[in-house]
């Protein structure tokens, strides 16, 4: 026996014998932390009382809509696709024109309140240096964030999908719908083909959304953040308007966020669908790594 086995107390072990592997400490799985604190996003987002109010706001549009059609009794009138004239023959295209309509101004807006929050009104309330004193990295923050922002654009088309296809229906019934060709959907394919494109354009909110929050990482002013994402939203739709630079068009976020309207087709023309979520896929893949770079060295001590 050597003199250092001699030296140890009986009954121990060596240290190597003892200890615990490192693997088998027991721990919160780290995706189980990651749901509870998307958990804790998505009920902030829909707990604050302005992103209820602009929830109500995007809802009263399809209605009013649809109250301001019936009682003016408009005649549908023939030379191309027109959302608002075609109400009176089926409702479901009550929800199609309020979207048409949204889509310019009011969505953009309910996406760049929610932008503005995630990491500007954080910085600018305080909480954010004490998000980060939990063991949650800033990557899964910034993934977190930014997939809260995603449900919140899904929950902003479907708050005016909704009610706008209840009332569309009670107050004009509903039946086959007639296509953009000209053919006839039966009632359940038309409900479809309403959800492919509320889907569809939820992907390009939840692209400006990676815009945003890229915004909301450079300022710890909540409302600057929101003011520069409507002014690039803005910049955008005039930029896609003027036809000399229309070389720059198909790069444009909002530029096929309209091709909605091609899902209507039968066949659906898929063409410019996809051209446009490949634009989305692009700004939200861009826009986030720019987010990340940025916020990985954010000086959050102030």
């Amino acid at each position: 026996m050597s003199a250092a086995e001699a030296a140890e107390p009986a009954g121990t072990t060596t240290a190597t014998a003892v200890a615990p592997s490192s693997h088998l400490t027991p721990r919160p799985a780290a995706w189980s932390r990651s749901f509870r604190l998307l958990g804790s996003e998505i009920r902030l987002i829909a707990g604050r009382r302005r992103n209820q109010m602009g929830l109500l706001v995007l809802a009263a549009v399809p209605i009013l809509m649809a109250f301001a059609v019936k009682l003016s009794s408009p005649r549908r009138r023939g030379g191309g696709p027109d959302l608002l004239s075609s109400i009176t023959s089926n409702g479901l295209f009550v929800p199609l024109a309020a979207l048409s309509v949204e889509i310019g101004l009011f969505l953009p807006l309910a996406i760049a309140m929610l932008s503005g929050d995630a990491i500007a009104g954080e910085a600018n309330t305080g909480t954010l240096r004490y998000l980060l004193t939990v063991p949650v990295g800033r990557t899964r923050l910034l993934v977190t964030k930014y997939v809260s922002l995603c449900v919140g654009a899904v929950l902003g088309v479907a708050s005016i999908v909704i009610p706008g296809s209840l009332v569309g229906i009670a107050v004009f019934g509903t039946g086959p719908m007639v296509t953009l060709s000209g053919t006839e959907m039966p009632f359940w394919t038309a409900l479809w083909r309403i959800v492919l494109i509320s889907l569809y354009l939820a992907a390009g909110l939840a692209a400006l959304a990676a815009v945003g929050l890229f915004i909301s990482t450079l300022t710890e002013q909540p409302l600057a953040a929101t003011v520069a994402l409507m002014i690039f939203t803005i910049l955008s739709w005039i930029a896609d308007a003027v036809p000399q630079i229309d070389w720059l068009h198909p790069w444009l976020l909002v530029d096929r966020w309209m091709a909605f309207v091609d899902l209507l087709r039968d066949p659906p023309f898929l063409d410019t669908v996809w051209q446009g979520l490949a634009v989305d896929l692009g700004y939200a893949v861009v826009f986030w790594l720019l987010a990340w770079a940025r916020f990985a060295g954010k000086d959050i001590t102030n």
